[in-house]
């Protein structure tokens, strides 16, 4: 079983502040030393594994809030580390990959990256995706006290219950969808913004996308892997719509929503 820790590493009064905490898992020492000294500068708190049974050691202690993964490392790999981690955490994936083509990017989104960076990169690219990605990922920052009284967002759709704080979908008898978090990122959009029509720019904003050529691309993979979760027919959507030439609604039937 792994060990969650407190992730909340100040505190002011009864007010706590969130240090983002990543793991950055990298072969190449001068590389993964420069990245967590930089991220270390821009106030992150980081740590370093040289392997994927490595940074599975450390994560059976301690927790992150965001994975930086070399592809390519003896060894497993960093695309089967990452599916063992989101299995544990919900945790932001960043995927670092020699392969620049549009091709092997969107197979990298499609195996549940929340985004990639192409070596050899540059240290301030790394730390725009990291704040990208960081956007999107829950931050505690409420008064303790405050946050343990508040009531939990929830929102019905068909036979499904989503809680928005605790980023959990559960199904018929309280089974639990397993649903990576840039599903989950997706899905909130759309409950929260139930029966409008969301054009895929609309939605990459909402989500926290950077201004990219593959943007629209990357939110429709997100929304087939999610059709497949929530739909008894992906093929032909009763939740999930496909306005043709505009974008998509999530038809939320009247008295569902609660």
């Amino acid at each position: 079983m792994m060990f969650i820790p407190n992730l909340l590493s100040t505190e002011s009064g009864s007010e706590a502040i969130v240090r983002a905490r990543i793991i950055i898992v990298e072969d190449e020492p001068d590389l993964r030393d420069a990245v967590a000294e930089y991220l270390g500068a821009a106030g992150y708190d980081t740590v370093t594994a040289e392997s994927a049974a490595a940074a599975r050691a450390l994560l059976e202690t301690q927790s992150f809030h965001l994975a930086i993964l070399d592809i390519a490392m003896p060894g497993e790999d960093g695309l089967s580390l990452g599916r063992w981690l989101r299995s544990k955490l919900p945790v932001g994936i960043i995927y670092a990959t020699a392969a620049g083509t549009a091709l092997d990017r969107i197979v990298g989104l499609e195996l549940g990256a929340d985004d990639y960076i192409v070596k050899p990169y540059e240290l301030r690219e790394v730390l725009a995706r990291v704040r990208s990605v960081l956007r999107r990922v829950p931050q505690p920052t409420e008064p303790l006290q405050k946050k343990a009284k508040a009531e939990r967002r929830s929102l019905a759709f068909g036979p499904f219950q989503a809680d928005l704080d605790g980023r959990l979908v559960t199904g018929a008898n309280g089974a639990v969808i397993d649903m990576a978090k840039s599903e989950f990122d997706v899905l909130e959009v759309f409950l929260t913004r139930a029966n409008r029509l969301l054009t895929r720019a609309a939605i990459s904003e909402a989500i926290g996308f950077t201004e990219d050529p593959d943007s629209s691309r990357a939110v429709d993979i997100r929304i087939m892997r999610l059709r497949k979760k929530i739909e008894a027919d992906p093929a032909n959507p009763k939740f999930l719509r496909t306005v043709r030439g505009e974008g998509y609604i999530f038809s939320l039937p009247p008295g569902d929503g609660n």
